[in-house]
């Protein structure tokens, strides 16, 4: 059983730079070209922004913002467009297909610059990747360091992911990781096993299906600095629509203040509920009610940077820690210019 329609928890490095160089194949004919948003007939700027899998909880502040009209009501006309197992949001930015796009974790906009592809984040809406290591309940488990040893179960992409941290940071060994198809059997035969996760869905289906809460580590609450849920906006775009852009991010920011302090009963958290169950018939309203408590109890979108300058705030402090562990790990040429995976223009009071 699983939440999250077998959704990789970490991308799949081959297929971003497939859509990296289509980004940066396209960066020469339209870097000198006009990128306005089009425009409906009420004068609203139509901004169609793909989401990096099918709508759930992670994603409720984009729904609450078009369900309470925060977008409509700064001029906007947004659609929202799910993503899948066979979508891909940088060949979806690179065609043209969408104005903005979601980046899971703050490997896709980092390996976009290493494919030279125009394109930032501007925002961040998960302060902390809600990337989790998930082990049977044992007392003698206090920190992710005591699962050195133990076989960890990872999908192919996490190797290339947030593996590189947990070996520099716990001295963890490749002959520890077996293969994760997403499905929880192998985990649940095995009381020594661990099994990657998000903090959101696996937790919640293992208890469902085993009837044991599990150990549940997040790896933000250990350093790990990744970034999530961000807005990626091509250069070209965010250069030639720079108030709408704003204003997109603007709405955004209330949309999840409003979705992780209301408590799924108000009107508008309801809307925005409905709105991913349209789209989404697999949530359901205990799925999508656990994912928000646990996104408002781990300060996943008001903690860390947020807490101090505003929801979607990202820092350089982090991105070059994040850079730092990476680029020791080999992932990364130590002289790639990090800076450019991002920008904090947009964000409310910059500019």
């Amino acid at each position: 059983m699983t939440l999250r329609g077998n959704r990789p928890s970490s991308p799949d490095r081959r297929a971003l730079l497939v859509g990296a160089g289509a980004l940066a194949a396209t960066a020469a004919l339209v870097g000198c070209q006009r990128a306005e948003a089009p425009v409906d007939e009420e004068g609203r700027v139509r901004l169609r922004f793909a989401t990096d899998w099918r709508a759930q909880a992670e994603h409720g502040g984009f729904y609450q913002a078009l369900a309470s009209g925060a977008y409509a009501k700064r001029g906007l006309n947004v659609e929202i467009i799910q993503g899948g197992p066979s979508v891909n949001v940088p060949q979806l930015l690179a065609s043209g297909a969408v104005e903005l796009g979601m980046g899971s974790n703050s490997f896709i906009p980092m390996n976009l610059v290493a494919e030279g592809a125009p394109v930032k984040a501007v925002a961040a809406f998960f302060q902390k990747d809600p990337q989790v290591l998930i082990a049977h309940p044992d007392p003698a488990l206090e920190t992710i360091a005591d699962l050195a040893g133990r076989p960890i179960l990872l999908a192919t992409a996490s190797r290339d992911a947030f593996w590189v941290w947990l070996k520099a940071k716990y001295g963890f060994t490749d002959d520890q990781v077996r293969t994760y198809n997403f499905n929880p059997a192998p985990f649940l035969a095995d009381e020594r096993a661990v099994q990657q996760g998000y903090l959101t869905s696996e937790p919640y289906s293992i208890e469902q299906a085993a009837g044991f809460a599990p150990r549940v580590f997040l790896l933000a609450d250990e350093g790990y600095p990744s970034y999530a849920a961000m807005v990626l906006a091509p250069n070209a775009f965010a250069r030639d629509n720079a108030a709408a852009l704003r204003s997109f991010i603007a709405a955004s920011v209330e949309g999840w203040r409003d979705y992780i302090q209301g408590d799924g009963q108000t009107p508008q958290n309801r809307a925005a509920d409905a709105l991913i169950r349209k789209a989404n018939p697999e949530m359901t309203k205990a799925i999508l009610d656990q994912a928000r408590a646990r996104l408002k109890a781990n300060g996943i979108v008001d903690g860390g940077d947020a807490a101090l300058y505003g929801l979607g705030a990202m820092t350089a402090e982090r991105w070059q820690a994040f850079f730092e562990v990476t680029s020791e790990a080999g992932v990364y040429p130590p002289n790639l210019d990090w800076r450019q995976a991002f920008t904090t223009q947009y964000l409310p009071g910059r500019g």
